[in-house]
């Protein structure tokens, strides 16, 4: 007999990834040049020359086991402390190697993270819009993740709801800044507001209410915008980061847990999650790519290509009528869709080779996502596209 919960996750595959496989079956029929593809978050600048330059000089010069053979079952020590000093010396902070986990990538991160703080029905909150896979890496880990209602007017914290569903059975709280899909940074004021409510409520309930911050897009800001650090606003802050966006590595599948050292047991913590990596096979990640990012911690990939093509976007999607708030960084916008069923007008859109996806997977209906990561080249041309298609399908 199967696995039944597996068996039913095929009836509900990721609606991004379907609508990938169809762009890709269109781009077979009419070249994938000409079709408009918006829905995937793949990275679409290489990586920077200088990180390759280090792999290629490893290579020649390292001796083979210590780039290809397993790392320790936390990571390499000396990039632990590479990590550990970089986030210290960029957020004030004061971790150490042991306060350090590497992972595969932020959803290797996040994987530790709910089975280092939940037992079995123990509730994870998260805020819409939010990325849909939280399911099943909250899930599967045995708690239960439920979903505060967006505030739709800037897609900050709707802490009106977050409040009423608060209660003895949170564990966790699970924030995404800058945001997919909405692209829209927590400010200051936000943190600090779900901070007071989180150490409040944590002496109430007579347990920590961790918050797990999932971080991929902390460097990709734009127009000087700041992202604020969650775990300078709240001691029992574990931060998941991942490299694939900001050096532009998804493949390399490389990143980090750090828990904030003021979190009690947080060493313990660390050492857990070196156990819990036994179970879920996310244990020792490439050592190359370990050895390598951690000789580029402060670079990105060039990033200016996203932002120039959000700005391209945003300026049409206004022009058209659009209601939509500006990214402060990742490489997503999130427009409201042009009535009131995002399904049927993401379905309209395809007949103009318009690749959208509908925010209801991202707990927000009436939205739709577009994935900007693309050639700058083909967001001009897609331009033209968007306009046909919202002057033949709503007319004003």
């Amino acid at each position: 007999m199967l696995v039944q919960k597996y068996v039913d996750m095929l009836e509900k595959k990721n609606i991004i990834r379907i609508l990938s496989e169809f762009a890709t079956n269109r781009g077979n029929e009419i070249g994938y040049d000409n079709v408009f593809d918006f829905s995937l978050g793949n990275p679409s600048v290489p990586a920077p020359q200088a990180f390759t330059d280090t792999c290629i000089a490893m290579l020649r010069e390292k001796n083979p086991m210590e780039l290809h053979g397993y790392s320790p079952t936390l990571g390499i020590p000396y990039v632990r402390q590479k990590v550990a000093a970089y986030l210290n010396q960029k957020f004030g902070m004061n971790y150490t190697q042991d306060h350090i986990f590497m992972t595969s990538g932020a959803a290797g991160a996040l994987a530790h993270a709910f089975r280092l703080i939940c037992n079995e029905g123990d509730e994870v909150l998260t805020f819409a819009p939010f990325f849909p896979e939280y399911h099943p890496y909250v899930d599967l880990s045995g708690a239960i993740l439920k979903i505060v209602p967006p505030n739709t007017e800037d897609f900050q914290i709707n802490f009106e709801a977050f409040t009423d569903m608060l209660n003895e059975k949170t564990k966790a709280i699970l924030i995404n800044s800058p945001n997919n899909p909405s692209g829209v940074v927590y400010s200051a004021k936000t943190l600090e507001k779900l901070a007071d409510i989180l150490k409040e409520k944590s002496k109430h309930y007579g347990h920590e209410i961790y918050l797990v911050s999932d971080e991929p897009y902390r460097e990709i800001a734009f127009e000087g915008v700041q992202v604020p650090y969650p775990s300078r606003f709240y001691e029992d802050t574990i931060s998941c980061y991942s490299f694939s966006k900001s050096l532009s590595l998804p493949g390399e599948r490389m990143g980090y847990v750090a828990v904030n050292p003021a979190c009690r047991d947080s060493k313990t913590m660390i050492q857990m999650c070196g156990q819990i990596s036994r179970g879920i096979g996310h244990n020792c990640p490439a050592s190359m790519f370990q050895l390598a990012v951690a000789e580029h911690l402060e670079d990105t990939a060039d990033i200016s290509v996203y932002e120039r093509n959000m700005n391209l976007l945003y300026r049409e999607l206004t022009a058209l009528g659009f209601t939509c708030l500006k990214p402060g960084g990742t490489f997503y916008i999130f427009p409201k869709a042009l009535e009131e069923d995002a399904n049927v007008f993401c379905q309209k859109a395809l007949k103009y080779d318009l690749i959208l996806v509908p925010g209801d997977s991202f707990g927000c209906p009436g939205y739709f996502r577009m994935a900007y990561c693309i050639d700058t080249n083909k967001v001009e041309r897609s331009l033209p596209a968007l306009r046909r298609f919202v002057e033949s399908e709503y007319p004003r």
